[in-house]
C-alpha cells in the first residue's frame, strides 16, 4: 500500500524513539547487576500496568470508576512509559475500535502489515495530534490536558529518579556493584523499550496469531504469550467482543494480571464498579 505524505516516516519526530533504543547499547559499557535487572523488571511491570489498566481499560474504555486523584495517578503511570499522553492514547485507541481492521483503522496488521501496525503509525506525522472529539469526557479535566500536553516530562523525571536510585545505592551499598548510569540504562532505557514493544505486540500480532472464541467483525485473537507479556492484554478477541469489560481473561485459566491488581485495588476502595464480561459471553461457550 502506498503511503500518503503525512504517513511517511517522521525523521525528526522519531529521534527520541530511536535514541531510546540506541541508549540500550550502553549496557555493554555499564554492565549488569542483579539489582539493575530487578529495577528494570519492576519498572516494566508498573508502567505496563499504567498502560493496560490506565491508558487502555480506564481512559480508552472506562471499564471501571475511580477518584479524580487516582485517575491522575493512572495517567501519570501511563505517561511514564513514553507513549505520549492519556488523551492522545485513548483517542487513537477509540478510533481503532471504531474501524478495527478496516482501511480507517489506525494500526491494522491485516490491512497495513506488521511494520506499520507495530511502529510505523506511531512514527509518522499523521497521528501526532489528539482528536479531542473522541475524548470529550476526558478533556474536561484540566490536569489530564496538562499531562497530555507535557507528556515528555514524566519519562524524563523517571530517568532522573533512576539515576538518583543508582547513585544512592552506590553510597549506601557499594557491594552491590551498581552505578547511576547502570541504573539509568537498565531501569529506564531498556525497561522503556521493553514496554514499547510489549504494548505494540498487541497491535501487530494479536490480530494475526492466536485463537478466535468469538466471531467479531475484525481479526482479533486470543494469545497467551502476549497476555503474559502485557499483564492480560493478549485476550484480544475477548476484548473486542466485549470492550466494556474490565476483565479481559474471561476464565480462570486466562491469566490477566491487570485484572487481579484492579480487583485488589477495588478491595482497598481505590477503584470500583469494575465491569464484568457480559453473560452472553459465557452462554456462547
Amino acid at each position: 500500500m502506498r503511503l500518503d505524505l503525512d504517513e511517511r516516516f517522521d525523521l525528526l519526530g522519531s529521534l527520541p524513539f530511536a535514541c531510546m533504543h540506541i541508549a540500550c547499547l550502553l549496557a555493554v559499557w555499564t554492565g549488569v547487576s542483579a539489582v539493575a535487572v530487578v529495577v528494570c523488571l519492576t519498572l516494566y511491570a508498573v508502567r505496563m500496568f499504567g498502560i493496560t489498566a490506565g491508558y487502555h481499560r480506564y481512559f480508552s474504555h472506562r471499564t471501571f470508576k475511580t477518584s479524580r486523584a487516582f485517575q491522575f495517578v493512572l495517567g501519570l503511570l501511563g505517561a511514564m512509559s513514553a507513549q505520549k499522553g492519556p488523551l492522545w492514547w485513548a483517542a487513537h485507541h477509540r478510533r481503532h475500535h471504531g474501524y478495527s481492521d478496516t482501511a480507517d483503522d489506525v494500526h491494522s496488521p491485516v490491512v497495513r502489515g506488521f511494520w506499520w501496525s507495530h511502529v510505523g503509525w506511531f512514527l509518522c506525522r499523521k497521528y501526532g495530534e489528539t482528536d479531542v472529539q473522541l475524548i470529550k469526557d476526558l478533556n474536561a479535566y484540566p490536569e489530564l490536558r496538562v499531562l497530555n500536553r507535557f507528556y515528555a516530562l514524566p519519562p524524563a523525571a523517571l530517568a532522573v529518579i533512576t539515576l538518583g536510585i543508582g547513585g544512592l545505592l552506590r553510597v549506601i551499598a557499594p557491594g552491590m556493584n551498581t552505578s547511576a548510569t547502570q541504573m539509568l540504562v537498565w531501569g529506564f532505557f531498556i525497561s522503556t523499550v521493553l514496554v514499547y514493544h510489549g504494548t505494540f505486540l498487541v497491535n501487530s500480532l494479536a490480530h494475526v496469531f492466536g485463537t478466535r472464541r468469538f466471531p467479531t467483525k475484525d481479526e482479533s485473537r486470543n494469545n497467551l504469550l502476549i497476555a503474559l507479556i502485557t499483564l492480560g492484554e493478549g485476550w484480544h478477541n475477548n476484548h473486542h467482543y466485549a470492550p466494556s469489560s474490565e476483565r479481559q481473561g474471561f476464565y480462570w485459566w486466562e491469566i490477566d494480571v491487570s485484572h487481579y491488581i484492579l480487583k485488589t485495588l477495588s478491595c482497598c476502595g481505590l477503584v470500583w464498579d469494575l465491569q464484568a464480561p457480559p453473560s452472553r459471553a459465557y452462554r456462547r461457550r
